[in-house]
């Protein structure tokens, strides 16, 4: 835990001056908010892990086996990836960056605290794993509704995606790494195509066709994959996720979920 810890640690600090570099006062703003959060996130890892290693004198990652441990890690984590309900600082910092660094931000920044998460989860409780995902994914539908700016409308996305991999992770934690990748693929997709386009607010997309039509279909067809949309690729890890919790007897979860991608889906289209 205290190698894992160190790690998270030096990640952070890494992309501090990536963020800062435009010495733009927004950017400054988001640097500062990303800084403390994930500061935060990482003073709880060490308390959790340090309380499990002195209650059950492990420190091995999958042998976290103390509730009160693997629970303040699992939130604690959330924190750091921008689950809901501690999904506040995403937007507004990923709308502070340039798309170059929101595409690291949302993609391999996600990396580390996911791994761990994954490692953690058979020991943690499902119930705190499928309400934050369900939080999640609703929070993600309905906070992308009313926005116009491209890296909001990408964070609540980002969000929405983290929930279902979130929900179905304690029940199949192979269909969460399946989703995890589509998502970094199609998120990495969507970040160089609005940068090839210099785009960042929607209507700075309706001028886009005269210009390069066959990159302004690329995009429209990896927003309609992200919103999970048959017969493209995001429609397979979400069809998949639902199937597994209708095996697991939780249909109301998976209705519930299934109506979340409806609105995600609403933005995506318009």
């Amino acid at each position: 835990w205290i190698l894992a810890w160190m790690g998270l640690e030096i990640n952070t600090m890494a992309i501090i001056p990536l963020m800062a570099q435009q010495h733009h006062p927004r950017a400054t703003e988001a640097a500062t908010k990303y800084f403390l959060t994930q500061a935060t996130a990482a003073a709880m890892i060490l308390f959790a892990s340090t309380t499990n290693a002195w209650i059950t004198g492990d420190w091995n990652i999958p042998q976290t086996s103390h509730p009160a441990a693997t629970s303040l890690l699992t939130l604690a984590l959330a924190l750091k990836i921008g689950l809901a309900p501690m999904h506040f600082w995403l937007p507004e910092v990923l709308q502070g960056l340039n798309l170059t660094t929101g595409l690291i931000l949302s993609t391999w920044q996600k990396l580390a605290p996911f791994i761990l998460i994954y490692q953690i989860a058979p020991n943690t409780n499902p119930t705190i794993l499928t309400s934050m995902g369900i939080l999640s994914t609703l929070i993600g539908g309905w906070g992308g509704l009313n926005q116009t700016q491209l890296r909001k409308i990408l964070a609540y996305s980002s969000i929405a995606h983290l929930g279902w991999m979130i929900t179905i992770l304690h029940f199949m934690p192979a269909l969460t790494l399946l989703n995890l990748t589509i998502y970094i693929i199609m998120t990495s997709t969507m970040f160089l195509s609005l940068k090839s386009l210099s785009a960042t607010k929607i209507n700075s997309l309706a001028i886009t066709w005269p210009k390069t039509p066959i990159l302004t279909v690329m995009t429209m067809l990896s927003l309609l994959s992200l919103g999970g949309l048959p017969p493209l690729t995001g429609f397979m890890p979400k069809w998949l996720i639902l199937q597994e919790l209708t095996k697991q007897n939780l249909p109301i979860l998976a209705t519930i979920m299934a109506m979340s991608a409806l609105l995600s889906l609403f933005f995506y289209l318009r």
